[in-house]
């Protein structure tokens, strides 16, 4: 492993340029070291990153950098000049440059957050140094830390061990475990945006899942998430098999990536059912537990929720929307006049172009509630039903890039002689549902639909 390693480091044109830069500064007892993720990804994945994380030891790291960014006809970027951290940027590729723990190299191993990117690898001899076992730990697919002290240093690396977890499916060593079940509440010190960049990094892992049984085991999922508190304490019943954690990550088990965004779909899903504990009732003859209008108090709590966490208001608008409306396309295609053209093209102009997403959605919550009064034949009935709706929005989803304006509203107004009323409004979302189905095409057919409307 270390040797295809250091040959893939070998040929790494961009590090070779660095190197070069470098070398004349190598003397005596200072040193240069590229660490962290560059090494533990090529391991892992024989990945190339266009990240590079490098430490100088016994050097000007200022000076050093801005000689790099000269040389290689790279940017110098300032990071953080109180911790000298510096960025030379050369295209697409970048190395972050930093001055070393002490300016020394077994204290600054021993502050990394994990083992498995604890590995160093010297620039000037060549080698690797790796005294926290980081290699052993990659091969055994562990997540450890040199030192506890250093998630109480930095209390994110908590999250991030989760992150880790997500992305790799390493087991996370017990001591870890154990230390983050004790003093998980001092995520609460952490600025929220690193936060929300570490679930956004998580949620994107294929081993999600299991990433989220194992937080919620040790108590932390509602420390990171507040609304699990809540919604724990609703049970299984007739319609759910599961109690409402544990089908919230079912949820997000059974989205498949349909989206460029799988992160916040997957948010979404994770989040779908927030608002039950506001509406939840049991009826007292049947014993059926019911949460009318759960999506309405959802969309409501999941904004809040999300804008604590300091998501951004475009993030917190799409998962908003999803919480609304993901009973919507069930709801809607088991209706007798569901099926319709007309039906189908109001549900896609209020959603598009968030319309498959929302309908992925609504097929995981299907599959992961099958309580005892839910029979295979309902299941597959509305799976049936969504895939109608997901085909007829296929069919017509170019049309809808270029939906032509008929009629403006001045002409509408003219024609009808109306006023500039709520009924105009409702008179011009009904001709573009018409356009949408394609019972409407042209002007004439506009004029001839929108008389004929009683509204």
């Amino acid at each position: 492993m270390k040797q295809l390693i250091k040959n893939a480091i070998e040929k790494d044109s961009f590090l070779n340029l660095i190197k070069k830069a470098l070398l004349p500064f190598l003397k005596n007892d200072s040193s240069a070291y590229l660490v962290g993720g560059y090494i533990r990804d090529l391991a892992l994945f024989n990945t190339v990153s266009l990240d590079k994380d490098i430490v100088l030891f016994n050097l000007d790291t200022e000076n050093v950098a801005r000689k790099i960014a000269d040389d290689i006809g790279g940017a110098f970027v300032e990071l953080d000049s109180l911790n000298k951290i510096y960025r030379v940027v050369l295209g697409e590729n970048y190395a972050d440059i930093a001055q070393g723990l002490n300016n020394s190299v077994d204290d600054d191993i021993q502050r990394r957050d994990f083992t498995i990117n604890s590995i160093f690898y010297d620039l000037k001899k060549g080698e690797f140094y790796d005294k926290n076992g980081g290699f052993y730990d990659l091969q055994k697919k562990v997540i450890k830390t040199a030192n506890l002290e250093n998630l109480e240093d930095d209390p994110l690396r908590m999250l991030r061990t989760f992150r880790f977890k997500a992305g790799l499916n390493f087991e996370i060593d017990t001591e870890i475990l154990e230390y983050i079940q004790k003093n998980g509440k001092n995520l609460d010190t952490i600025a929220k945006e690193r936060i929300n960049q570490e679930i956004l990094k998580m949620f994107q892992g294929n081993f999600l899942v299991e990433t989220l049984l194992n937080m919620y085991d040790i108590g932390f999922l509602e420390i990171v998430f507040p609304f699990v508190h809540k919604i724990k304490k609703i049970p299984p019943n007739t319609h759910h098999h599961l109690d409402l954690v544990h089908h919230s990550i079912e949820t997000v088990n059974q989205i498949r990536p349909v989206c460029a965004d799988i992160a916040l779909l997957r948010l979404a899903a994770f989040y779908h059912d927030i608002g039950k504990p506001l509406c939840w009732t049991i009826e007292p003859d049947t014993g059926r537990h019911r949460f009318i209008g759960h999506d309405e108090k959802g969309e409501k709590l999941v904004r809040q929720e999300l804008s604590a966490l300091k998501f951004s208001k475009k993030q917190i608008e799409y998962v908003a929307k999803m919480v609304k409306n993901h009973i919507y396309p069930s709801s809607l295609m088991a209706t007798p006049e569901g099926a319709s053209n007309k039906a189908m093209a109001r549900f896609i102009r209020k959603i598009h172009p968030d319309v498959e997403d929302l309908i992925e959605l609504a097929r995981a919550d299907r599959l992961s509630a099958r309580g005892e009064a839910v029979t295979d034949d309902m299941v597959q009935n509305n799976l049936k039903n969504l895939e109608k709706l997901l085909g007829y929005y296929k069919e017509i989803k170019e049309s809808l890039k270029e939906l032509p304006k008929l009629l403006d509203g001045r002409e509408i107004m003219d024609i009808l002689q109306i006023q500039a009323t709520p009924k105009l409004g409702a008179i011009i979302n009904e001709l573009k549902e018409a356009q949408i189905a394609g019972s409407v095409k042209t002007r004439e057919e506009a004029i001839s639909f929108i008389k004929g409307l009683k509204i």
